[in-house]
C-alpha cells in the first residue's frame, strides 16, 4: 500500500473527509518506498528496504486547530483519526494567525517521476555498489559508501475543494574513498530523478582520483585566497542563504535582510525587497518544471508553486511568507517550499578545468562540511574544507594541501565572483562551479 495511485488516494482522502464535524479540515497522505545499499572498508555492511504511509488529519473549529496522525486505514480507524483531531482542537489555545485552508488550486505538470528508479530492485544496488568497491580495491584504496532510491506520493484534500496529488522518485549516492594509510581522501555525490542516470563505477573514478592526488598533503597558511568551489562546496551555503529570505524575519529586523529605518523616516520599508545586494552575474530562481531537478508542483499547505526568481541580476527580487504575513503587510503571497531546498543558480559554459586553467594561483576545494552560522545579520559561516583540497598555480594542479577553517558569508562571497562555470545538480539543486576571490581561511586543520 506505499504507493497509492491518485485515483485510490482520493477516494481515501474523501472517505476520511466525509468523518469531519469541524469548521475547516484538511486530510493529508504521505507514502514512501525506499531501498539502501550501505559499504565500508570495501565490504557491503547493511542493505534493506522501508515502505509506509501515514495519514495526518488537521481539524479547526474558530481558531483552534489539532493534528492528529496515523498508518492504520480500516473505516473504524479512519474516524478515530478524525476525532481525535477534533478533541485536539477544542483543547488547543486559539492561534492569532491562524488562516483558512486554500480552495481548488491549478497546478503546473509535474515531471519528477522515472518508472525505472521506481522499478529498483536489490540485485541493482548489490551491483551499483560493487561498480564502487571493485576498482577501489584494484587501486589498493578503501571505499565506504550509500545508495538510497526512493519512490514517494502525497495526496492533500480539505473542505475548501482543494485536492493534490503528485509522485516522486529520487536515487542518492555517495561515496568516499581513501587511501590504505589514511593519508589521501576522495569524495563525490550524485542525485537523480531517474537512477538510469547513476554510473556508479564513474562517479567512483571521481573519488579515486582525488583520493590518490590527495595523499602527503602539504601545509599552507591561512589567509585570504581566490578559490574554486565546486557544486558539492558551495551548495550548503547557498541553501542556508536562499532558506534564510523570510520577509517576516526581515521585517522584523532578524535577518540579513532587513533594512533600518532612519530617524524621522514615516513608512519606510523594512526589508531589502529590489535592492541590489550581489554581484549582477547573480541569478537564482526555484522552478518546480526544471528539467533536471522537478519537484512537485504544490507546497506542503497544498498551494501551486510556480517558477519565481530570488535573486536576478544581484538584485533581491522576491522573499517568501506566510499567508498570514503576507496579509498583515500587504504582500504577495510566496511559498517558501522551494526556498532553499531546490534552487537553481545560473552560471556560464565553462568546465572546471576550464576554470582552473585560468586561474593563476587559487585554491580548488572539493566540497565543505561541519558548517555552522555564526550571525544571522550578516550570514556568517564558518567550516572545514575535506576530501580534496588542492593548490593552483598556473592554470594546474600543483599539489594537495591540508584542509582549512573558513569564516566566509554567501553575501560577500556572491560579490566576488571572478567566473561562474556550467552548473551541475547537488543536492536537488543547479549550482555552477565558482571562481572566487578572497576568500577567508582562517586556520589549517590536520584532518584528512
Amino acid at each position: 500500500m506505499a504507493i497509492l495511485s491518485e485515483k485510490n488516494a482520493k477516494e481515501l482522502l474523501t472517505k476520511v473527509l466525509s468523518y469531519s464535524k469541524a469548521d475547516q479540515c484538511q486530510c493529508r497522505l504521505n507514502g514512501a518506498q525506499s531501498g539502501n545499499i550501505r559499504y565500508a572498508r570495501n565490504t557491503v555492511t547493511t542493505a534493506g528496504e522501508t515502505s509506509d504511509v501515514t495519514l495526518a488529519v488537521s481539524s479547526s473549529f474558530g481558531k483552534r486547530t489539532g493534528v492528529a496522525t496515523i498508518n492504520e486505514f480500516d473505516n473504524a480507524s479512519l474516524e478515530k483519526v478524525v476525532r481525535r483531531s477534533e478533541e485536539l482542537a477544542k483543547l488547543a489555545p486559539e492561534n492569532p494567525e491562524h488562516m483558512p485552508h486554500w480552495g481548488p488550486q491549478k497546478y503546473l505538470k509535474a515531471n519528477n517521476f522515472a518508472k525505472s528508479t521506481a522499478m529498483t530492485e536489490p540485485a541493482y544496488r548489490a551491483k551499483a555498489a560493487d561498480q564502487s568497491i571493485t576498482p577501489s580495491k584494484k587501486n589498493d584504496l578503501v571505499s565506504s559508501g550509500f545508495l538510497m532510491d526512493n519512490v514517494n506520493f502525497t495526496a492533500i484534500i480539505n473542505k475548501n475543494g482543494l485536492f493534490a496529488y503528485n509522485a516522486s522518485t529520487d536515487v542518492s549516492f555517495s561515496v568516499t574513498i581513501k587511501t590504505s594509510d589514511g593519508k589521501g581522501s576522495g569524495w563525490v555525490s550524485r542525485d537523480y530523478i531517474d537512477i538510469d542516470k547513476l554510473d556508479t563505477n564513474k562517479v567512483s573514478s571521481i573519488a579515486i582520483d582525488k583520493a590518490i592526488r590527495s595523499a602527503d598533503a602539504k601545509a599552507l597558511e591561512p589567509g585570504k585566497y581566490t578559490v574554486i568551489l565546486e557544486p558539492d562546496a558551495s551548495v550548503d551555503l547557498l541553501n542556508n542563504m536562499v532558506s534564510s529570505m523570510s520577509q517576516r524575519r526581515a521585517d522584523e529586523g532578524r535577518s540579513f535582510l532587513s533594512r533600518k529605518i532612519e530617524a524621522g523616516e514615516k513608512n519606510g520599508k523594512t526589508n531589502k525587497l529590489g535592492e541590489k545586494m550581489f554581484d549582477p552575474m547573480v541569478n537564482i530562481y526555484s522552478d518546480p518544471q526544471h528539467p533536471e531537478v522537478a519537484t512537485s508542483p504544490f507546497a506542503r499547505n497544498g498551494h501551486r508553486l510556480e517558477k519565481i526568481d530570488w535573486i536576478k541580476g544581484g538584485k533581491i527580487q522576491n522573499m517568501y511568507n506566510s499567508a498570514f504575513w503576507a496579509k498583515k503587510t500587504g504582500s504577495e503571497y510566496v511559498p517558501g517550499t522551494l526556498a532553499g531546498t531546490q534552487i537553481i543558480m545560473e552560471g556560464g559554459k565553462e568546465s572546471l578545468e576550464d576554470m582552473i586553467k585560468s586561474t593563476r594561483r587559487g585554491i580548488l576545494v572539493t566540497r565543505l562540511w561541519y558548517i555552522r552560522q555564526m550571525d544571522p545579520q550578516t550570514l556568517l559561516y564558518t567550516g572545514l574544507t575535506r576530501d580534496g583540497t588542492f593548490y593552483i598555480e598556473d592554470g594546474k594542479i600543483k599539489y594537495p594541501i591540508k584542509n582549512f577553517r573558513f569564516n566566509e558569508s554567501p553575501i560577500v562571497m556572491l560579490n566576488n565572483i571572478e567566473a561562474l562555470g556550467k552548473p551541475q545538480r547537488t543536492n536537488g539543486c543547479m549550482i555552477p562551479p565558482m571562481k572566487i576571490r578572497d576568500f577567508t581561511f582562517t586556520s589549517s586543520s590536520d584532518a584528512v
